[in-house]
């Protein structure tokens, strides 16, 4: 072993080290402890600091310092050290050629200083040693090698004088710092894996949030998946959407979508729901008004389509707007021009139109409720969006991303039994999406305890299933009566009239104009009868 030692004291030979078993006992122990040390590698600054103290604790070396070579490789400084103050340790900062420590680093070979006072090339950097006067202070050091470069030096103080078999504390300094270029091999090995894993992380949570939360949308089921395609396609043109299904589906989350990954996405989103505002307020709404248009316009009103100039425009519920607007609706549509309520200057906007309902309005124009010119120039791009019973698959999701919601909304820990869980995957969710929130942010809040069992769902969902509804007395396909069967007493058909009711409501997420018309009721009488029979929707609608 080479082992380097100062030209500027007097050559003196090492003494030859007394083996004993105690001394030998003593190192074994410490390089056992050390070793049992591997499971910390993750933490390098804990680890170093452990190993520094058993030399100190085992064979009384002092002042131990692990000195590192920098991130830029452009200097060494001490990474961690015992028996130094905090600032002492900040001072430890050497050139690759500096010092001790630096000739150490170069030449890859252990030093030794037998008295610190006499060598120029002890630079006591950290100002340690100053005031101690216990006789010859004793320096050795010895490299840190990782892949067979130095990356490192350990150094320890003795104090014991002329007695100091040095040939045998640098043996065993070197096993040491074997040991903690191994550590360090460790350490970095678990930190490159690591950002491995971050970098793979996130990329799985970058391909889930596609599959399962593209444009705020949550799904993995087919059809979903089918409509991120047709968003992806269709919101960089300028063309107008129609967006149909039923209630709840959350048509005007997939028009949020659109504008977002539109040119637009900067611009405005406005929506308007044309079946909340009577006409005259809906064409305001829309198109503004000028002072004095009417009774009540005291200033001047910019409508919606200006607003939205060069963004979106929503119209929500449009099967509802009035035929005589649907007409002015029209020509918007088709010059991009208006006037408003009132006035007689024509503005010109550039505005893309995604509207939405849940009729046909394919029917509804044969039936002339809607139409037909408004009708082709709105079902440019149709995208229907499905019921959530068509898209089983993702009420597990859904119930998981509204269930971590709520909780952290009420800071809670709220969760579903298995059956409770297993009943709403198997629920056919009438009111679609938007039952499905609701239902979940209800239990979260009145829940007693910290799991959601079926007796705490509410009572309707376990009553009714969907092939339970019974067939509505004016459907196209009206039940086959017993002709022996005793006639139904008066109680008996107000009963079945409730039940036809109430089912229709449900099946339609009680939507009245859509249950009426499937009854053949106006929306006058449904609200009537509702009352009459005590029908009210669940909580949440």
């Amino acid at each position: 072993m080479n082992i380097h030692r100062t030209n500027h004291t007097e050559p003196r030979k090492l003494p030859l080290k007394t083996t004993t078993s105690g001394t030998d006992r003593l190192e074994l122990q410490a390089l056992y402890e050390i070793a049992s040390l591997v499971g910390l590698a993750i933490n390098l600054n804990s680890t170093l600091a452990a190993i520094l103290r058993i030399l100190h604790d085992t064979l009384r070396m002092e002042r131990a310092t692990v000195v590192l070579l920098d991130d830029d490789r452009k200097q060494l400084s001490i990474r961690s050290s015992y028996g130094l103050s905090s600032e002492e340790e900040r001072r430890g900062v050497y050139g690759l050629d500096e010092g001790v420590c630096g000739k150490i680093f170069q030449s890859m070979s252990p030093f030794v200083v037998p008295d610190i006072h006499s060598e120029p090339l002890f630079l006591n950097r950290t100002g340690a040693r100053t005031m101690i006067d216990k006789g010859t202070i004793s320096f050795i050091g010895v490299p840190v090698v990782r892949a067979k470069r130095p990356v490192g030096v350990l150094t320890v103080d003795r104090l014991f004088g002329d007695a100091v078999a040095f040939r045998e504390d640098v043996r065993f300094l070197t096993v040491v710092a074997i040991l903690i270029g191994q550590f360090l091999e460790l350490h970095y090995n678990i930190l490159r894996q690591e950002a491995s894993l971050r970098e793979e992380n996130l990329s799985l949570k970058a391909e889930l949030n596609y599959r399962f939360s593209h444009h705020n949308i949550i799904g993995q089921s087919k059809v979903i998946q089918d409509l991120f395609r047709v968003i992806d396609k269709v919101a960089p043109s300028a063309a107008t959407v129609l967006l149909l299904g039923e209630s709840g589906t959350g048509k005007e989350l997939v028009a949020r979508a659109l504008h977002q990954a539109s040119p637009r996405a900067n611009e405005p989103f406005l929506k308007v729901n044309c079946a909340a505002l009577p006409e005259n307020l809906l064409e305001s709404e829309l198109l503004g008004h000028e002072k004095g248009a009417f009774t009540g316009a005291i200033a001047t009103k910019n409508g919606r389509f200006e607003l939205a100039h060069g963004g979106t425009l929503f119209l929500d519920e449009v099967g509802e707007m009035p035929l005589a607007l649907q007409a002015k609706l029209l020509r918007v549509l088709q010059e991009r021009q208006f006037e408003r309520l009132g006035g007689t200057r024509t503005i010109t906007v550039d505005v893309r139109l995604i509207a939405a309902t849940n009729r046909n309005l394919e029917k509804e124009t044969l039936n002339g409720n809607f139409r037909s010119d408004l009708y082709y120039r709105l079902n440019v791009v149709p995208i229907i969006l499905p019921p959530l019973r068509e898209r089983q698959e993702d009420i597990g999701v859904l119930i998981d991303h509204f269930l971590c919601e709520s909780n952290l909304k009420n800071d809670r820990q709220i969760k579903f039994s298995r059956e409770a869980l297993d009943f709403l995957l198997d629920y056919h969710w009438p009111g679609n999406v938007r039952e499905l929130q609701n239902l979940v942010e209800r239990m979260v809040i009145m829940a007693d305890t910290e799991r959601i069992r079926m007796a705490d769902l509410p009572p309707y969902m376990s009553a009714v299933k969907e092939k339970e509804i019974p067939v509505a007395p004016f459907a196209d396909n009206p039940p086959i009566f017993n002709k022996e069967a005793k006639p139904l007493t008066h109680n008996q058909l107000l009963n079945l009239e409730k039940i036809q009711i109430e089912a229709a409501l449900r099946r339609y997420g009680w939507v009245r104009s859509r249950a009426a018309r499937e009854l053949g009721l106006t929306q006058r009488q449904i609200g009537y009868k509702m009352v009459k029979y005590d029908i009210s929707p669940p909580e949440g609608f």
